[in-house]
């Protein structure tokens, strides 16, 4: 068992939904630039694509992944996640400004934990943010994005909830998370968001929980987030098991997901929480020049593929 505090490394990909895969793959490739690293299908319902879009690699702390269900839109509140930040090199806020507005999108600037951002939608209504800093992801030469441009990974994760303190009891008890700072809403004068980091912080390692007593329960739909995942270290993933089974928290206990291993956990207000690993990786199926050109199947679903092909529908 490790005798070190176990936290995670920062956010490891964050899971939203889509009613519309085709559109959806089009607006994350062909305006973020963000490479499809990974076609398969949702383990739990094969009738739903699940489309991974990261940085040339597949890294770690870059996925931004989608599950296509033929859903309503999300009713945005309490609850939930309720903005995904994506960080960019240093020096093009700028650039990207410019270039999300050319392709019609409405691009608001504003200040979230003192880091200047540009607040955005997908055109589902994905509240998303791009912000500059943390560690740099590999860059695609395939993309319609210059590779000095491109998105690097995941930022800071906003979460909407009623109350503060049942979440931040479980962050800093069952992740170690830190107080890392406070700000103002910049949509709601006079509210404050409250910043906890894992491990060294930086945009990469932030969740940011906006208050909201007021707020509905948010209905999950497309253009939601279903659940955001943290990264722990291949090593650590049965102490992080053991971790949690001993503080009483009920879990799914490990998932084997073929391209990482998991734990999930459903936080007292109702946003899952996903334990990832790093390893073994999107390469471990498919050759890095070729990674996302085929529906890839984890091996336990194979059999099946027949059945799941004719179940989807063509994205080209």
């Amino acid at each position: 068992m490790t005798t070190t505090p176990l936290t995670p490394h920062g956010l490891h990909h964050v899971t939203a939904v889509t009613a519309d895969a085709r559109a959806n793959l089009q607006f994350y490739t062909g305006v973020l630039g963000m490479r499809l690293v990974k076609k398969t299908v949702n383990q739990d319902d094969v009738t739903a694509y699940h489309l991974f879009f990261a940085d040339s690699a597949g890294t770690p702390g870059s996925d931004l992944t989608f599950f296509q269900w033929p859903v309503p839109p999300e009713q945005p509140g309490n609850n939930s996640v309720t903005r995904t930040s994506l960080r960019i090199p240093d020096g093009t806020l700028d650039w990207w400004h410019a270039h999300l507005s050319a392709h019609g999108l409405t691009v608001t600037p504003t200040t979230r934990h003192g880091r200047p951002h540009l607040d955005f939608s997908d055109p589902e209504g994905q509240r998303l943010s791009l912000v500059e800093g943390g560690p740099h992801g590999t860059p695609w030469e395939g993309s319609s994005v210059p590779t000095d441009k491109q998105i690097h990974g995941l930022g800071p994760s906003e979460l909407t909830l009623p109350n503060l303190f049942p979440t931040t009891r479980v962050l800093e008890r069952a992740y170690h998370m830190t107080p890392a700072g406070t700000y103002p809403d910049p949509e709601q004068p006079g509210r404050t968001i409250h910043v906890y980091a894992m491990h060294d912080g930086g945009p990469h390692a932030e969740l940011h929980l906006r208050i909201d007593p007021a707020m509905p329960p948010a209905r999950p739909g497309a253009g939601g987030v279903h659940h955001i995942a943290l990264r722990v270290q291949d090593d650590q993933y049965h102490d992080w098991n053991t971790h949690l089974t001993s503080l009483g928290l009920r879990t799914s206990g490990e998932v084997d997901r073929h391209w990482f291993h998991s734990i999930y956990y459903r936080e007292p207000q109702g946003i899952l929480i996903e334990l990832a690993t790093d390893g073994p990786g999107f390469t471990v199926d498919e050759h890095p020049d070729h990674l996302g050109e085929t529906l890839i199947l984890a091996p336990f679903l194979e059999p099946r593929r027949a059945q799941i092909e004719a179940g989807l529908t063509p994205l080209s």
